[in-house]
């Protein structure tokens, strides 16, 4: 039986919009009052909603947008931070690769966090076990990873998160601290529902492209090119795409990834030891 969930997120007193919903919200109030005062002005103030608009969507459909409330692109900017880098897998666990990847890890003495599917903790429990015991932090990608995540309501992202929340603190006995949205994609109504949840919105500073690239060399010139402290750096350990010899490219592409990262005398870090 997996302990008791550590370091369960606590709900904060108060949540605040990030400016640009609360800007949003003020001028669709002005426009409407605009519009019942002068009829005739309703093709302007229409356009600027519809130019509001688009400016959400942009925000939301940008991954690395931090528009739209607090968004890790790179690890904060702290003295621990300044010879730190962060690796991160999505999509797991799979039990056909994230074993061979956390050997490879264990290998160069490297710990990574793994951003999780809710469905796929509670088909592989066992597994999502051994990556916390061996010292790697298990966060939350969640429940479903559908792909209608960032057209949800409130109430419809609300349970994908606290699913996958329980059930990896159940799992594991560790609470997530982190979430990553689906293909890094949301809108407005998600920095809220972290904010009372207490996890840290965090997308990435590169990403291999390493779920559709079946060659390893291309996939690691996107993660290392310009590599630098503070950088987050994203691979896949579920979805993971095959390369030409049918073996998940993420196991060819990884080591080389150590390899540089230690090349450039730079220390792995856990996300969550960044909050």
């Amino acid at each position: 039986m997996p302990a008791a969930p550590t370091s369960t997120p606590i709900a904060r007193a108060r949540v605040r919009w990030p400016a640009i919903v609360r800007g949003s919200a003020g001028l669709h109030l002005g426009a409407g009052a605009i519009t019942l005062a002068a009829p005739h002005l309703w093709p302007w103030t229409l356009g600027a909603i519809v130019a509001n608009h688009a400016v959400l969507a942009t925000g939301g459909l940008w991954p690395r947008s931090q528009w739209m409330g607090s968004n890790w692109i790179r690890l904060p900017d702290t003295p621990r931070a300044r010879t730190a880098v962060a690796l991160s897998f999505d999509d797991g666990p799979d039990p056909n690769v994230t074993p061979r990847v956390l050997d490879l890890l264990d290998a160069a003495g490297v710990k990574a966090t793994f951003f999780a599917i809710g469905t796929r903790v509670s088909a592989h429990p066992a597994l999502a076990r051994e990556i916390v015991e061996r010292g790697h932090a298990l966060e939350n990608h969640s429940w479903r990873h559908v792909h209608t995540f960032s057209v949800s309501g409130p109430r419809a992202m609300r349970r994908e998160i606290v699913e996958a929340q329980r059930v990896i603190a159940d799992t594991t006995g560790v609470a997530p601290r982190c979430f990553r949205a689906p293909a890094g994609l949301r809108n407005p109504f998600l920095d809220p529902l972290l904010q009372q949840l207490g996890l840290q919105l965090t997308s990435w500073t590169r990403r291999g492209f390493d779920t559709r690239e079946a060659d390893p060399m291309r996939v690691c010139a996107r993660l290392l090119r310009g590599l630098a402290a503070r950088d987050i750096l994203l691979l896949h350990d579920g979805h993971a795409a095959g390369a030409r010899d049918g073996r998940p490219v993420v196991l060819d592409a990884l080591p080389r990834v150590l390899d540089a990262i230690a090349h450039a005398a730079l220390q792995p870090v856990l996300l969550r030891d960044m909050l």
